[in-house]
């Protein structure tokens, strides 16, 4: 990626959950178009670097936890640019199961309160400490990671993509709360992506169940679901994440962009 056209250079952009999976790529491509990378996340330690990105340890459901990392970034570098709200988790779950067989995979309060914590409220929480930072300087960006199953929702995964959905609502209005003070929100949403290494064995095993299938027969055919024919590059999303926190994208503001190759229930 050319770095000029962007003009990303020395601009300082937080990651949260950039340890691994779609928030590393993204972490990734914006520091290969020349920004200052901070990776946020729970598996850091504050002051380690991670393929020459600083980290600072953040748990995004505690208020503390991201004031803190927020004062360290401004500490270190004098402000924040770009703030990628990435981190989130997902846990494949049924509102009934009908056959009963396995009653693990039923939604719960745990899991149910699990997902909104990281995803919602945990989203909320590191937004709110960056916009506060970004008003005082007059500028920047929110890029909010979302989901297509947040815009069509996904069977056996209603509570994840309620949290999306959220995510898609708290990007309209931040839009239009903050964007008249320099600041633009935006949100990016992803559907079936290559290998990340976090969909593990137990997951696919959750999701199949969900979907009375076999693991082996989930996602088999991306040409008949994708119009495009194929999984999604995890660069893809870093790509778009770096056009939208450009000043290439300016005029972009309050609206939620699918990565999708063009999948939808149309």
């Amino acid at each position: 990626m050319e770095k000029q056209w962007l003009e990303l250079e020395d601009k300082v952009a937080i990651v949260t959950g950039a340890a691994s999976g779609i928030g590393k790529h993204v972490a990734e491509v914006l520091k290969a178009a020349g920004a200052k990378v901070v990776v946020a996340d729970l598996t850091v330690e504050t002051g380690a670097t991670l393929e020459g990105m600083y980290c600072v340890k953040c748990d995004v459901t505690d208020p503390e936890s991201v004031n803190a990392m927020a004062a360290a970034v401004v500490d270190k570098f004098g402000s924040i640019d770009i703030l990628v709200n990435n981190a989130g988790v997902n846990r494949p779950r049924l509102l009934v199961d009908v056959e009963g067989k396995r009653p693990e995979y039923e939604l719960n309060l745990k899991d149910f309160d699990f997902m909104f914590n990281i995803n919602v409220k945990g989203l909320f929480l590191v937004a709110q400490a960056a916009a506060r930072q970004m008003i005082k300087q007059g500028k920047g960006v929110i890029i909010n990671m979302s989901s297509a199953s947040g815009k069509e929702g996904s069977v056996g995964q209603s509570a994840y993509s309620a949290t999306k959905g959220a995510v898609d609502s708290f990007t309209r209005s931040w839009g239009k709360e903050i964007s008249p003070y320099g600041v633009r929100v935006v949100a990016v949403a992803p559907d079936i992506m290559e290998v990340t290494g976090l969909r593990t064995p137990a997951y696919e095993e959750a999701l199949a169940y969900t979907r009375g299938v076999t693991p082996d027969k989930l996602n088999t055919n991306y040409k008949k679901s994708i119009p495009i024919g194929r999984p999604g590059k995890l660069d893809e999303v870093g790509w778009t994440v770096a056009f939208l926190a450009s000043d290439r994208a300016g005029y972009i503001t309050g609206t939620t962009l699918n990565v999708s190759g063009g999948k939808s229930r149309g």
